[in-house]
């Protein structure tokens, strides 16, 4: 019998013009683009920070606001 492949078993062959034989590649400090709407972003930081300013007042949830910017930097947003 013929020697079957073998499933889930992968490969890699290094072709003419492959990416493993350019020189350095240039790269660019340009901001990652967000990959999703700020409005979708860090739904639970988001929900936290919306729940205690209604029932605490915006002065009183400085952490939680804090930390759904600190979320939506990581995302990629400019705030």
């Amino acid at each position: 019998m013929g020697a079957l492949p073998l499933q889930g078993a992968s490969s890699t062959v290094a072709l003419p013009g492959s990416e493993q034989n350019k020189g350095p590649s240039i790269t660019t400090t340009a901001p990652e683009k967000p990959k999703k709407k700020i409005c979708c972003a860090c739904p639970d930081t988001k929900r936290l920070r919306d729940e205690c300013i209604v029932e605490h007042g915006e002065s009183a949830c400085a952490k939680w606001i804090e930390a759904h910017r600190l979320c939506l930097r990581a995302e990629g947003f400019n705030i």
